[in-house]
């Protein structure tokens, strides 16, 4: 079973990409930290790349018993430098449309269907609905991840010094 508040999150968690590219400038976007890590171009290419793997994944649990699956890394993804270099308006076309399929498709599952799993490696038989929670898990921490790379971008280009997330003071 897929749980009512599973479905939602996956039905409105992108909503937060209204706020989060707000007023993101081409550069804000595709502007790496000095450590070199992903920009938040790249963080959203990702999250659509991931998409259209993760869909597969589900497929294969809806036609196969357990079937085992290795963790994805974009950097072992042979389409994962295609994804990257997409422009920004396509990266958001593939996220919204795939994940309006995702929606579809979970939304259509009966309970049993839902009861299907998958073996991941580190995590081990996961239904469906389990798969969900952790897609949408790391789905979040990639959006807090691009609204902070765009918030050190406005603080760069405004002259000021941004600070980490971790480093920031708490109220």
């Amino acid at each position: 079973m897929i749980k009512p508040s599973t479905q939602t999150r996956l039905e409105t968690q992108l909503d937060a990409l209204d706020t989060i590219l707000s007023g993101a400038t081409p550069a804000a976007l595709a502007a790496r930290p000095a450590s070199g890590a992903w920009s938040a171009h790249e963080h959203l290419a990702h999250l659509a790349r991931h998409h259209a793997a993760f869909l597969e994944r589900l497929r294969q649990v809806a036609a196969e018993d357990a079937p085992r699956f290795a963790r994805y890394r974009a950097e072992e993804d042979p389409e994962w430098p295609a994804w990257s270099a997409l422009p920004m308006s396509e990266v958001l076309s593939r996220l919204r449309g795939t994940r309006a399929e995702i929606v579809r498709w979970t939304a259509a599952l009966s309970d049993a269907d839902a009861g299907r799993v998958g073996v991941h490696p580190l995590f081990g038989e996961q239904s469906i609905g389990e798969m969900l929670e952790f897609f949408l898990v790391h789905e979040g921490h990639h959006l807090y991840v691009v609204m902070t790379r765009l918030g050190e971008a406005r603080k760069s280009a405004s002259g000021s010094s941004p600070q980490s997330p971790a480093s920031s003071p708490r109220p």
